[in-house]
């Protein structure tokens, strides 16, 4: 399975699932309950989840082209790829998390106030924080 659609996260059988830090529905759009799996990018996940060997909460994963529409996505957005995540900072240290992603094997990276982004998609790095 490289990329696959699931008009619902509920579709997705166990089998078909070896992401074993996530879950369907932790990927799946917040809008809509659809999911397109990419396989790359969640062995990409699951790589960078697996070195920093502590909890990611998942903000935002897949989003169907209506909700990215609805939240003011980016036209063009690799959430709507299946190619992105966004990773709540919670306490960690927001340099040594990007340098966790970086070393996943992540190639977009944007740095947020209360998040990070992470894809696979073009060599990039951002900063949006404001403090």
């Amino acid at each position: 399975m490289a990329v696959r659609l699931y008009s619902h996260w509920s579709e997705v059988a166990a089998q078909d699932w070896q992401w074993l830090n996530f879950t369907p529905d932790e990927i799946a759009c917040k809008g809509t309950g659809e999911l397109l799996v990419n396989a790359r990018a969640l062995d990409t996940l699951q790589e960078a989840r697996s070195l920093w060997q502590r909890l990611f909460r998942i903000n935002s994963a897949y989003r169907s082209p209506e909700h990215n529409a609805a939240i003011g996505g980016a036209v063009g957005s690799y959430h709507v790829k299946g190619m992105a995540f966004d990773i709540a900072l919670l306490d960690y240290d927001i340099d040594d998390l990007v340098d966790c992603l970086r070393r996943a094997g992540f190639t977009g990276i944007g740095r947020y106030n209360t998040f990070v982004h992470a894809d696979i998609g073009p060599w990039r790095i951002w900063n949006k924080r404001t403090r």
